[in-house]
This record gives structure tokens, sequence and C-alpha cells, in this order.
């Protein structure tokens, strides 16, 4: 007897709920997650069910930010290759639908950590909802080449939130925490918009390499890592990590650094900026851990 094929009820159910996640950005949101979670092993003891609300928390608000930014991109999205297909311009959802969903899920968001975390930590979530959709999406991205740097900021916040959920406050420690991911983001990011440019350009959104030129657009990848790089040491100094998160810090300041200036020295970069661009999101992955790490197991 053979198996009766998917109905196709079964089929648009399965479809919707692909394209439900699909909005939300889940491969962008993990690395957020990772330096929402580590800050809070660096600054105390949370207990499962606290980091598991900031996960949770934590995708909801970053999910729901994603699905309004698609909603807002809607008309630059169907000009870009690797955003066409995404569900809005692609025909298969409704815009209203997506606005919907990610002001929904912004909401959820807010609710669960101010009841089962902190104010203070559902504030911070909120901040870097509004920071990314009203700053970046829809002031910086179309307006100036600085859009990464100023609304890159958004990304900066989930340190603050897992900070703020075990601790119930902000201090100094959590500032650089915030300053190393803000300063990390460019070098990231204009490393995949070399890549870009054309894509970019075809939806006329001035990001630096069409506006500065690749030349410029390399050097500041450079100093924004020579900013970058004492930022990360300076916790040490503060006392509030140790020698693991300074070895670590500093072997992966040096790779990251080698990375970006193979770029600047590299004419034909293509498979270079790729690269540095996947590095980055290692580094920043890895540097976040060791902190955890450094706090727990080697003190």
């Amino acid at each position: 007897m053979t198996a009766e094929p998917p109905s196709p009820t079964g089929r648009r159910k399965t479809s919707l709920a692909r394209d439900l996640l699909a909005v939300t950005k889940p491969r962008i949101i993990s690395l957020l997650l990772v330096t929402a979670v580590a800050p809070m092993y660096a600054a105390g003891s949370p207990s499962l069910t606290l980091v598991l609300v900031v996960l949770l928390g934590g995708y909801l608000m970053a999910g729901g930010a994603n699905a309004v930014n698609m909603y807002m991109d809607r008309d630059i999205d169907d000009r870009m290759a690797r955003t066409r297909l995404r569900p809005i311009p692609s025909g298969r959802m409704f815009p209203v639908a997506v606005l919907a969903f990610g002001v929904a899920l912004a909401l959820a968001a807010t609710m669960l950590l101010a009841h089962f975390a902190n104010l203070l930590a559902a504030t911070m979530a909120l901040a870097g909802f509004y920071f990314y959709v009203f700053i970046y999406t829809r002031w910086l991205k179309r307006s100036t080449p600085q859009n990464i740097v100023i609304g890159g900021a958004a990304g900066a916040f989930p340190p603050l939130v897992g900070w703020s959920a075990v601790t119930g406050r902000l201090d100094l420690a959590a500032a650089y925490l915030f300053l190393i991911v803000f300063y990390w983001t460019p070098p990231h990011f204009w490393a995949l918009a070399l890549l870009k440019a054309r894509d970019y350009g075809r939806a006329g959104v001035p990001m630096a390499p069409l506006v500065w030129g690749e030349g410029e657009t390399k050097r500041q990848m450079l100093w924004y890592t020579l900013v970058l790089i004492p930022l990360t040491l300076l916790p040490v100094a503060l006392g509030t990590f140790g020698t693991l998160y300074l070895v670590s810090a500093l072997v992966l300041d040096a790779v990251f650094l080698w990375s970006v200036v193979r770029v600047l020295r590299t004419t034909n970069y293509t498979a270079v900026a790729w690269q540095t661009y996947r590095f980055s999101l290692l580094y920043l992955a890895l540097l976040f851990l060791a902190m955890a790490l450094d706090r727990h197991i080697f003190t």
C-alpha cells in the first residue's frame, strides 16, 4: 500500500511556518544570542531558567526587529540578488502580515523579559529593537555610508540585556562589552559589503565601498580594528576578566588584525574578504565564550 502524498493544505502550513521562521533571520540571531548569554556568566551565576528566558526573549526581540526590517526594506529587497527570494519580495507573504508578526514578537519579548528577568533587561532589549528599526533601517541605511557604524549599535545591545538580567544594573564592564561589539561591527560588515557592493548599488543603498571607494573602506576597516583591540583588553585592566580571557583576546585579536591587513593589501580581495567576514563571526563568538569560561572555570 502506497502512502498518500501530503495534502496541499499541509504543504501550505509547512511553507508558512518556514517563511515565518525565515523573516526572523535565525542565522543572524544565533551570534546575538551568544553575546547575550556569555555576559550572563561573566556577570555572575545565572539560573538555567533565567538563561532560557534571555535566550527566548532575545530571539523573539531580534526576530521581531528582523521581521519589521524586512517590511521596511521590501522595496529594495526585490532589487538585490541575495534578498529577492525573501517571503515578501517573492510574494509568499503579505507585507502587513510580516509587520504584524514582527511587532507581536517584540511585544511578547518585552513582556517575557520584564516578568521573568527584570525591567532593565526588557528595556535594553526594546531599545535595541527601536534602534535597529528606526535609527538604522528607517533613517541611516539609505542616507549615509556611516549607516553601519552608527546603526551597528543595535547589535551591541544584547550584552547589555544579558548583563542586566543577572546584575539588575549597568556598569563600566557592561559598557566595555557594548563598545567591543560596536567597534567590531564595521570591519565585520564592510568585509561583506566589499563583496556585495553591486547588489547595494542596484538597491541604491550608500554602503561605504560605493561612496568612499574600496581603498578607503579597507583603511577604515583597519582603523576600527585598531580601536577594537585595546577595547578587548580593557576589561582585564578593570579586573573583570583574568588570564584565560587575556590570552584568548590576544590570539583572536592578532588573527583578526592579520586578516584585515590581508584585505587591505590584496588587490583581488574576494576570497580574503570572505574569509575575514567568516572569521569575524567566529572571533566574536570565541571572545565572548572566553569571558564566560574565564569567570567560571579558571577562577
